[in-house]
């Protein structure tokens, strides 16, 4: 562990030729929310706006000490790992071979060329991750080139160490709790390790999203297990399978301590932390923010620090985000309403609805030799409260209906 941490510290002095620590921002509006003193680590505002740079570094400088002759570097990544890789090869000036699904949105694809510039080459292959990954091996295999692992590396993990090591410098004391999102577990592995040694005091807790919670099931099954299912939306933190080399520096941790996060409440920390503090977060970004209402409790009056871990929010994602979070909030609903085909119908259905009720989606098309017709209908209203009222006075006038809000494969059909 002596020998982790000195090699942390080493991984952190090394990255101060490419940037300055990322900010550790005490956050006042958290603080007061919760009455604790609540800090930030700010790894959304690194220079490709994630931790990944960190790690990427760190294992291509220790190759390169070992090994100057490697001058072929590949990894396989859609997102934040891309970018770290990028960056570190117009650092150290050698060749990058970036393997990216064939569906990565435009805007990762240009970031990492941006990043990367002449350095790097960007290979689109494959419908599904797992493809992309086995095209990246089999040409690493083929050209001789080193494979930079997103997390299951333990030169990785040293360089996701230097988060802790920052923080601990920044703080000037060890805070009593560290909240660390999970998704491979290479930043919650490096982070855990060395304050684990420097700040034996201090506590953990870790949050993953709920369709992807790799550390739990591995903490249940004794060892990493491969989830048969991953909701993707949480895609910097949605894996399948937790690292080897990562379980094994997890395996300590009492499963009390993993929190699950909704995808959809997630949207609301997200939309929370843009409207009021003006920070923009990526959903595996706001994993750490989102689980502090679960831990009101136990958090009061400590020092708690929650390591935002990137920022690359792509902004067409937005209204996506402001419809999960307003669903999981119950200020919007999706029905499919059975309408009476006599004039007025609709008028007797309209003043049905609350003064701050409005329709954000009506479709309807009249059917011939029927006496009642489906509508899809889509209600914004301002409380939670405002629908029981509404679907009271629907039943009354005998208007059947039924709530698809919560059903995923309707409405991803009918939304």
């Amino acid at each position: 562990m002596h020998d982790f941490a000195q090699a942390a510290r080493l991984a952190t002095a090394a990255l101060r030729d490419l940037f300055d620590p990322t900010p550790l921002q005490r956050n006042d509006y958290l603080s007061d929310r919760f009455g604790a003193d609540i800090w930030l680590k700010r790894e959304d505002l690194a220079p490709v706006r994630s931790y990944k740079i960190r790690g990427a570094v760190n294992a291509m400088r220790k190759v390169r000490a070992t090994n100057p002759k490697q001058e072929q570097f590949v990894c396989a990544s859609a997102g934040n790992h891309a970018q770290g890789v990028a960056y570190a090869c117009k650092h150290y000036g050698v060749r990058g071979t970036i393997f990216m699904p064939v569906t990565t949105p435009q805007q990762k694809i240009q970031k990492t060329r941006v990043f990367g510039g002449d350095s790097v080459e960007i290979v689109l292959t494959g419908d599904y991750f797992d493809q992309t990954l086995a095209a990246a091996q089999n040409f690493c295999a083929e050209k001789g080139a080193h494979f930079l692992s997103p997390f299951d590396d333990t030169d990785v993990i040293e360089g996701q160490a230097s988060v802790a090591v920052e923080i601990m410098e920044q703080l000037g004391r060890a805070p009593d709790l560290v909240v660390l999102p999970v998704g491979g577990g290479g930043l919650a592995s490096g982070v855990t390790s060395y304050l684990r040694q420097e700040a034996p005091e201090t506590r953990f807790c870790f949050v993953e999203p709920l369709g992807g919670a790799s550390l739990t099931a591995a903490l249940a099954a004794g060892g990493p297990v491969t989830l048969a299912e991953v909701n993707s939306f949480v895609d910097g933190a949605a894996v399948a399978r937790l690292g080897a080399c990562t379980y094994e520096m997890l395996k300590w941790a009492d499963p009390s301590q993993v929190y699950l996060a909704p995808e959809d409440r997630i949207c609301v920390t997200m939309l929370d932390m843009l409207n009021v503090e003006g920070i923009v977060l990526e959903p595996a970004g706001a994993l750490s923010v989102d689980v502090l209402p679960s831990m009101a409790d136990q958090i009061a009056g400590k020092t708690v620090v929650c390591v935002t871990s990137g920022g690359n929010f792509d902004f067409e994602r937005l209204p996506e985000v402001k419809e999960r979070a307003q669903q999981f909030l119950g200020l919007k609903k999706y029905f499919i309403l059975r309408m009476p085909q006599r004039p007025g119908a609709l008028k007797e259905f309209l003043m049905m609805l609350g003064p701050n009720d409005d329709i954000a989606r009506f479709e309807y098309l009249k059917k011939s030799a029927r006496n009642f017709g489906s509508v899809l209908i889509g209600i914004e209203t301002s409380s939670a409260e405002n629908f029981p009222p509404l679907f009271a006075a629907m039943a009354k006038a005998g208007f059947a209906y039924r709530d698809i809000t919560a059903d995923e494969a309707l409405a991803a059909f009918l939304i």
